[in-house]
């Protein structure tokens, strides 16, 4: 892996926006793809978006839980890079007990840089809303069990060890769980997504900004962005705009359209990249010039 364009006192993340269909193979090649560029410009970890291996098809997707995940590891190892594999759906919980009635958990993994899985999080808060779209009614957890642990891991490179405090999309809107992150030890918070383009469109780089400010952390939001079309023919729109946001609330790097860029009258480019650099004895300063983790009362 090159570092060169990556402070050596820092950890360097990639963001992945992506607009995956349906199409398993197509989207894996894309990830992989996009795994070995962030590696290349020097970064330490690259976080892919919400269903990055499908959009839809959940239940189909989760009979193959096991092998894609092993195939993301394995991108990890041959790329000597970070992984975090946004979501997949899984069919089991943490325990290996199945999840019943025919419900799945919404699972987002991180992948060392020798392919070993070093965190496995379920996402806790599942979409409930109403949108104006051509989808209308949003509710994830007809589809999905919430998880119910929150996920901390180290990172360690360079003889320095990162903390990452995971999230998947919907957490966002939960001010609670970036503090709790927070006070878990977390340094980065990842959110990985697939916003739908009008609550993105409204909310989603707010949202980043405000989870930072909350936390004091690096946000990273991977994301879905553009049209999906969907089996029986709908198509569901999502938000993209992919950004990294620092601590303070200041975006440091964001991919500004929904849709990916073209590269002929008739293709799109496969997926974009953001990548900002966490500068931990930075942040450190600037937590300890406001220090709200000390004043809290209701937290």
């Amino acid at each position: 892996m090159n570092h060169n364009q990556a402070n050596d006192q820092s950890f360097a993340v990639a963001a992945i926006q992506m607009n995956s269909q349906q199409d398993i193979e197509q989207n894996l090649a894309d990830i992989e793809t996009a795994i070995s560029a962030a590696a290349q410009q020097g970064a330490h970890m690259v976080v892919l978006p919400e269903n990055c291996c499908s959009m839809g098809q959940q239940s189909a997707t989760a009979e193959r839980f096991d092998e894609l995940s092993s195939t993301i590891a394995g991108y990890a190892s041959t790329h000597g890079i970070y992984v975090l594999a946004g979501s997949l759906p899984c069919p089991y919980r943490p325990d290996g007990i199945v999840v019943p009635d025919g419900r799945l958990r919404q699972v987002s993994q991180v992948f060392a840089p020798d392919g070993t899985r070093v965190a496995r999080y379920d996402k806790i808060h599942l979409f409930t809303a109403t949108v104006a779209d051509k989808t209308g009614s949003y509710n994830e957890a007809a589809t999905f069990e919430p998880g119910t642990q929150t996920v901390v891991t180290p990172l360690e490179t360079d003889d320095t060890v990162y903390q990452l405090g995971m999230m998947v999309c919907f957490d966002l809107r939960f001010p609670a769980l970036a503090q709790r992150l927070r006070q878990a030890g977390a340094d980065m918070l990842s959110a990985p997504s697939a916003f739908t383009y009008l609550t993105g469109q409204a909310h989603w780089s707010l949202l980043l900004r405000a989870r930072a400010l909350d936390s004091q952390c690096m946000v990273i939001g991977a994301a879905q962005g553009g049209d999906h079309t969907y089996q029986d023919g709908h198509t569901r729109q999502t938000w993209g705009h992919a950004a990294i946001t620092a601590y303070d609330g200041t975006v440091l790097s964001s991919y500004d359209d929904s849709e990916l860029q073209k590269v002929s009258a008739t293709e799109n480019q496969r997926y974009a990249m953001v990548m900002a650099s966490l500068d931990k004895s930075q942040q450190q300063q600037g937590r300890q010039k406001l220090p709200i983790f000390d004043c809290h009362r209701l937290a």
